[in-house]
């Protein structure tokens, strides 16, 4: 009887254990899974803050800069030479004038060099001018531009702005001519003036070691002071803008009409290429015999031996003297 009581105690442990043993394997086996997402989600984040790039700081605030160009992606192709404007269509908004420009004409550079040409340009149509305008190349050498550049900033009516391109002189010594226009949204294009006329850089090339830098040209202006009326004296001024193109020396005199040279021995000194206005006044009194006049320039350019002097008379500016005008 003992002996049945301890079997069944023994039957009943050994179940027991097994049992807790099944519980225990069970509990395990419930609790893994759940083990396994935590520890995945949490290597997941891991790698994901890991990985995670850094956040890009804010663009700087942009600043305004001198006029830049930039070319287009794709440039154009170069246009056909024109016979002789631009005016294949017309447009109100394909209007504009020339006010200044940089660089004078003739002026020399070594080959290769880089330059910058700029064009005061004005807006004179009644339309705004935004960025999708072109600056094209119409005709002559690229000098080394693209075919296409995009307007940089928006010029409104009547309001004028500088259009800048950076060129390079060819290798080759010559005279270069590089002709330019603007292209309208829809493709109308313009140049500048009257005749809508292309606006253009002539440089000359030379690889000589002393260039042959010169007086390239005279202009002249005359002003009466006063401008009307019969004083007792009237002076009449005549104004030569001299254009040079490197750097030059010269001296001057003017010549007149009654026999009298005007002589100004000052050395001027032209360190590049570009203008310089001189003037020579004469005085007339009322009781002058009216009648023309004239005026002339002469120009003594200094030569590489540093003293030797070359002469040129440019022509004469006229005026008439007569009372009231």
């Amino acid at each position: 009887m003992q002996m049945k009581r301890t079997t069944k105690y023994l039957f009943i442990a050994i179940l027991t254990t097994a049992s807790l043993l099944g519980a225990s394997c069970g509990a395990k086996a419930t609790l893994e899974p759940g083990v396994q997402t935590a520890v995945a989600q949490t290597v997941i984040a891991k790698n994901a803050e890991q990985n995670a790039s850094p956040t890009a700081p804010a663009p700087p605030a942009p600043t305004q800069t001198q006029l830049q160009f930039l070319p287009t992606l794709t440039p154009l192709a170069p246009l056909a030479s024109p016979t002789s404007a631009l005016n294949i269509k017309t447009s109100e908004c394909a209007k504009a004038s020339l006010v200044s420009e940089t660089i004078v004409d003739g002026t020399i550079f070594k080959p290769g060099e880089k330059f910058t040409k700029t064009w005061e340009i004005k807006n004179v149509s009644a339309c705004v001018w935004d960025t999708s305008y072109k600056i094209i190349f119409w005709n002559g050498d690229a000098l080394g531009g693209a075919y296409a550049y995009n307007l940089p900033q928006t010029i409104p009516p009547q309001a004028t702005a500088p259009i800048s391109l950076l060129l390079t002189a060819p290798t080759a010594d010559a005279t270069y001519k590089s002709e330019w226009a603007l292209q309208t949204p829809n493709g109308i294009n313009f140049g500048v003036g009257e005749y809508s006329a292309p606006f253009y850089a002539q440089i000359v090339v030379s690889s000589a070691s002393k260039p042959n830098y010169a007086v390239t040209d005279v202009k002249y202006k005359m002003a009466r002071d006063p401008a009307t009326g019969c004083p007792a004296n009237v002076n009449y001024t005549a104004y030569a803008t001299i254009t040079t193109n490197g750097p030059l020396k010269f001296i001057y005199y003017w010549n007149q009409s009654d026999g009298h040279t005007v002589r100004n021995q000052e050395l001027i000194k032209m360190t590049a290429a570009g203008t310089t206005v001189i003037s020579n006044s004469w005085k007339l009194h009322i009781a002058t015999t009216p009648g023309a006049r004239w005026m002339a320039l002469v120009v003594g350019v200094l030569g590489t031996d540093g003293e030797s002097y070359a002469y040129t008379e440019y022509p004469r500016v006229e005026f008439t003297k007569v009372c009231g005008s």
